[in-house]
């Protein structure tokens, strides 16, 4: 029974979180936003206290159910290492005892609190569990998830309806694409043959939860009076942390998944409070093992505390645009400053798929690899959304009203007077100006390059919010003429 209430627990958050990623009407953020809050680095890193104290009870009360149920990347795991055990009879006591690898999950461990203590946003990025499944689910199970629905989409015209409608498929920078792909090919070969390598050796988080599982109230304990040595729970341990021969179960490595418990067919094994552990032979909690969790627990405080203290109308063209970067890059509003995006974003993509004009795109640079940057080329950002603003789990991006969002000045536009139409071609234009929601853009009186008075763009700054609507709608092709540049630090004005 524990374990039935483990799948279904575990197959609605997986589902739950999945879907985030691949609605594009909004709908599901409204209703399961919460469950990307309470994973526990974004919440870390968001200084959640009540999510955080949650979650470490939820694990020193019943160990890392965390791991097994709450995180999607624990969980798409789980379904890979049961495909693997299907087809052949013999696949399904695949598992065997191995010895912990302490020095190099205390490793990775290591490396992740430096990454977020100095801010190396892509190494964050690359080790966060949270962020990686979000990767693969953005990368690769959304434009599927769009492919089907514009299918529908089709189809529903056709006869009439309009219940369905077509939304763009579009890909994510190469380089995230590739570092999602190597992610899922690496854990998919892991998961497939050895269960939870990955969660037991590399998870920084699963490292964090194993020091403390090691101290929870209820653990599966063996009763070595009925226990015969058969090995099948053993056998059937994807977290290969029971050894039958000394009867003993590494409780920093179990990720309380029950398997275990309901292939044993003598009894000998149970979830039981740690009272009630009797005829149980456990591997102990050394002072050692206490004295890495504390000193983790410390590290990871000081880390929460630097991270807190630093803190859709397409327009219709003849040729696609290819603006330039801006010199200083475009940060969402809600991100307060390059600063604050780079100490908490882990670059779960979580954002940029949320954002229904496709202006966020994951940085390829190296500075800030993965983390939202914005395009201009065929959107721009909307006064009536802040979509990005909602969805965001670590406060990289803090929730700011429609109000706020319409005051908040994230850049600033700058006019290239050689490349606008009116003073190449004398030709009259005005895109720019009419479609400012700011009226940041107004014409006036200039000479173009064939000596006709015509009407030019111009800029105030003070109004312009950097929404990025006239460099969108420029017909200037392939640059256009006016062209946004950021602020590292956002202002209101």
């Amino acid at each position: 029974m524990l374990r039935i209430i483990r799948i279904i627990l575990a197959a609605l958050c997986f589902t739950g979180i999945t879907l985030l990623f691949l609605d594009f009407t909004g709908a599901t953020h409204a209703l399961l936003g919460w469950l990307a809050k309470i994973q526990l680095l974004p919440a870390i890193l968001s200084a959640n206290i009540v999510v955080i104290a949650a979650l470490l009870l939820l694990t020193l009360i019943f160990g890392r159910v965390y791991c097994s149920v709450i995180c999607p990347l624990g969980v798409m795991q789980d379904i890979i290492a049961w495909a693997g055990k299907r087809g052949k009879k013999k696949n399904r006591f695949k598992y065997s005892y191995s010895r912990p690898k302490t020095w190099l999950r205390v490793t990775m461990l290591v490396i992740m609190v430096a990454s977020i203590v100095f801010g190396i946003s892509a190494v964050t990025a690359l080790l966060a569990p949270y962020s990686a499944y979000g990767r693969i689910a953005s990368s690769f199970f959304a434009p599927l998830y769009a492919l089907v629905n514009n299918l529908f989409a089709a189809v529903a015209e056709r006869a009439g309806s309009y219940a369905f409608y077509p939304t763009e498929v579009w890909g994510k920078a190469t380089a995230v694409v590739v570092v999602a792909a190597v992610t899922l090919v690496a854990l998919a070969i892991l998961a497939w043959r050895n269960g939870r390598t990955y969660c037991n050796t590399i998870c920084p988080v699963g490292t964090v939860l194993g020091f403390l599982s090691k101290f929870s109230l209820f653990r599966p304990v063996i009763d070595t009076s009925k226990c015969t040595g058969c090995k099948l729970c053993e056998k059937s341990c994807k977290a290969a942390c029971i050894d039958i021969s000394s009867h003993k179960i590494d409780r920093s490595r179990c990720v309380a998944c029950m398997d275990c418990i309901s292939t044993c067919t003598h009894g000998a094994l149970k979830y039981k409070p740690v009272w009630a552990a009797k005829n149980a032979a456990e591997s102990p909690a050394t002072d050692a093992s206490r004295r890495a969790f504390l000193a983790t627990a410390g590290a990871l405080t000081l880390a929460a505390a630097k991270a807190r203290a630093q803190d859709n109308t397409l327009v219709k063209q003849v040729a696609p645009k290819n603006n330039p970067a801006p010199k200083v890059r475009l940060t969402p509003p809600g991100s307060q400053s390059h600063k604050n995006l780079e100490n908490k974003c882990i670059g779960c993509q979580l954002c940029v798929q949320a954002c229904p004009g496709n202006i966020l795109v994951p940085s390829a640079s190296l500075e800030h690899f993965m983390q939202p940057e914005m395009r201009y080329n065929e959107n721009y950002c909307r006064p009536e959304c802040n979509r990005c603003s909602s969805v965001c789990p670590t406060g990289a991006i803090r929730p700011i009203s429609l109000e706020e969002k319409a005051s908040t000045q994230i850049g600033h536009a700058v006019w290239y007077h050689w490349l606008c139409v009116p003073m190449v071609e004398g030709d009259s234009c005005g895109n720019c100006a009419r479609h400012c929601p700011t009226g940041a853009i107004t014409m006036v009186e200039d000479q173009s390059a064939e000596g006709k008075t015509v009407h030019v763009p111009a800029i105030d700054r003070e109004k312009c919010i950097g929404c990025g609507a006239c460099q969108s709608v420029c017909p200037t092709r392939p640059v256009s003429a006016i062209q946004v540049e950021g602020h590292e630090v956002h202002k209101v004005i």
